[in-house]
């Protein structure tokens, strides 16, 4: 009997851990491509906006709960622990927001070259330096 207990409770623990979610704040998003490196810079570039917004409101009701902690009773030390560690939660998020923002800029900037220099390329093997071709002799 006390097996099956343990064995049941440890079946639902792997379960519940591997349905658990990961942070779906910093992953891709679905709809956008993984070489479309343009729009994934934009997409984190939101995100940071987004975490920067929540950041600083984070940061002022704090400032509330400090400046005043007697408005706020046994549960104002309660309010400050939650609010600090949200502040920490949205730092992360900025920061990662902002380095996958760079990295796919500087991808973006490296594919735009390499596509350049593909017209380019593309362009001279086009252009004909043949000297019976340069002039239209024959019309």
């Amino acid at each position: 009997m006390r097996t099956l207990k343990l064995l049941i409770s440890l079946f639902t623990l792997v379960m519940l851990v591997a349905c658990a979610q990961m942070n779906s704040s910093l992953v891709a998003p679905a709809g956008i491509a993984k070489n479309d490196h343009h729009a994934l810079m934009k997409h984190y570039e939101g995100l940071a906006k987004q975490a920067k917004i929540k950041l600083e409101e984070n940061k002022a009701i704090l400032e509330a709960y400090e400046a005043r902690p007697y408005y706020y009773g046994r549960q104002g030390l309660d309010l400050q622990s939650h609010t600090s560690a949200n502040i920490r939660e949205h730092t992360k998020t900025l920061n990662q927001s902002l380095e996958f923002a760079n990295l796919h800029r500087r991808l973006a900037m490296e594919q735009q070259k390499k596509l350049k220099q593909a017209v380019d390329e593309n362009d001279r093997s086009l252009t004909v330096e043949n000297s019976e071709y340069s002039d239209n002799k024959g019309l």
